[in-house]
Order: structure tokens, then C-alpha cells, then sequence
């Protein structure tokens, strides 16, 4: 992942609807979400979330599928893991402390 790609990534998922849209979305699985049960889960209208997810979708964490009148959103899982990796890039400068690698509970102070 570019800088870039981050930077856009990170800005779609600095709003609370969309943060909170995306983990819905990563919590579903690989099956996604209708719009509908998201706008449910969330109580945001409508034209309010299709906003929102139209910009995760536009940040490239998100894909979506018509499926007749309803739309499913998904997660892109690729797109998730490779912002945790730019993110985690030269974690603890390369000095072989697997403290802070994800999920990692480190105990090393600076």
C-alpha cells in the first residue's frame, strides 16, 4: 500500500458512522451486509449511509454487489491487512521485539 492509499483509507474511516459501518462489515464476514440491516444496526437513514459506505467503498475497504433492488456491502479483507501492514511497517525499527506487532502486548517502554 502507497502513502496515499493509507492517507484515503485512514480519512474514510476517521468518521464514526463509516468506522462503525466497517466493523459491522468485517464482524459479517466474507457474506456482508445488506444496506438496509446496516442503516438498521446503525439508525442512520438511508441517503445518510449510503454516503458513508459509498466512501469506504471509494477508500477501497469496502466492495458492493446489487443483488436485485438491495445492495450487499462487504469488507475487502486484502485492503484491511494491507493497511495494518503500512501501518506496522519497521514495527520497533526492526529490532525483533514482537511486542508490537498487532495483537502483541508489550511490556518495553522507550
Amino acid at each position: 500500500m502507497e502513502t496515499n492509499q493509507a492517507i484515503t483509507a485512514l480519512n474514510a474511516l476517521g468518521h464514526p458512522t463509516r468506522l462503525a459501518a466497517f466493523r459491522l462489515l468485517v464482524e459479517a464476514g466474507p457474506a456482508g451486509r445488506m444496506a438496509g440491516d446496516i442503516g438498521g444496526a446503525l439508525g442512520v437513514p438511508g441517503a445518510t449511509l449510503s454516503f458513508h459506505l459509498k466512501e469506504l467503498v471509494n477508500a477501497g475497504l469496502a466492495s458492493s454487489e446489487a443483488q436485485g433492488r438491495h445492495v450487499c456491502y462487504r469488507a475487502r479483507f486484502d485492503a484491511m491487512n494491507a493497511l495494518v501492514a503500512y501501518l506496522t511497517h519497521n514495527c520497533c525499527a526492526g529490532s525483533g521485539d514482537d511486542g508490537c506487532a498487532p495483537g502483541a502486548t508489550s511490556t518495553r517502554r522507550c
